[in-house]
């Protein structure tokens, strides 16, 4: 894979020497002179089972903030498809789901119906879903530690519900969470969701705030998700990773992940295997 990697840069005009293994076998660097689109544009279409990330060298490469999605990214489901499902209706709310993370949807306005589908659940099947069908996607734990250990601080930013998202970060380890909130009363969904709504406008505005907050240049910042109300933030961050994503997702973000787990990104800042924190 290495060799065939090598060879369409050189195509591209690119001169490539060796790689520099940062673990041997798994993941390399090509040091490149050229221009970063021209670089991506000669790996685009290329068909292997490899993921590729093409960023500028320097000192940057080690981010100093992470912000996450959640549903699909840091863990396996969709949580209103799996709450829906309790009520019988999944197939209905997830088709919505889905039109709305390819971007054919408004994101607010598609919420909205999902929820309001919801109206009149007991809150208790909250936790049951919680515990009975979500699970942390492989190398959520792995990147998030590793990060940290390194000086750098992680929020998880979802247009999900607080219910889910408050134990996965805790679980995970995020340093914040931000996610929408849903209206309970009487011990059972009203089918609102309160405001402020967490929807793409808030998750590009909290990676700003964070990087201001923190005096970290949005340059030396890693955002990760995969649906069209994650574009915003992937496009503005240093480093944006489109994670098993939507194509409007891919397009907003400088690199995609498609074969690898999230530990993925930690090669993608040059952290050997020995360096990981689980």
């Amino acid at each position: 894979m290495v060799e065939e990697a090598a060879g369409r840069l050189r195509g591209a005009g690119f001169v490539v020497n060796a790689p520099d293994w940062i673990d041997r076998g798994s993941a390399a660097d090509f040091l490149l002179t050229g221009e970063v689109a021209a670089a991506r544009g000669a790996l685009d279409g290329w068909d292997a089972p490899v993921d590729t990330v093409v960023q500028p060298d320097g000192a940057g490469r080690r981010k100093k903030l992470i912000i996450a999605d959640m549903d699909s990214t840091m863990i396996t489901v969709e949580c209103i498809d799996e709450l829906a499902d309790y009520a019988g209706i999944k197939p209905q709310i997830a088709a919505i789901t889905e039109r709305a993370m390819a971007g054919e949807l408004d994101f607010r306005a598609a919420l909205a119906e999902r929820v309001m589908l919801l109206k009149g659940m007991d809150a208790g099947v909250i936790d049951r879903c919680l515990a009975e069908r979500v699970a942390l996607m492989p190398g959520a734990r792995t990147l998030v530690h590793t990060m940290q250990e390194h000086g750098a601080r992680a929020v998880m930013v979802s247009g999900g519900f607080t219910r889910f998202a408050d134990p996965v970060g805790a679980e995970i380890g995020f340093d914040r969470v931000v996610a929408n909130v849903l209206e309970i009363s009487g011990g059972k969904l009203t089918g609102r969701v309160l405001e402020p709504v967490v929807d793409s406008g808030v998750k590009e505005a909290t990676l700003r705030a964070e990087c201001a907050a923190q005096g970290i240049d949005i340059a030396n910042a890693l955002a990760v998700g995969d649906g069209a109300n994650d574009a915003p933030m992937l496009a503005a961050a240093g480093l944006g990773v489109a994670y098993r994503a939507h194509s409007v997702a891919r397009a907003a973000a400088d690199s995609s992940v498609v074969h690898g787990d999230l530990t993925a990104l930690l090669w993608a800042q040059g952290y050997a295997r020995r360096e990981w924190r689980r």
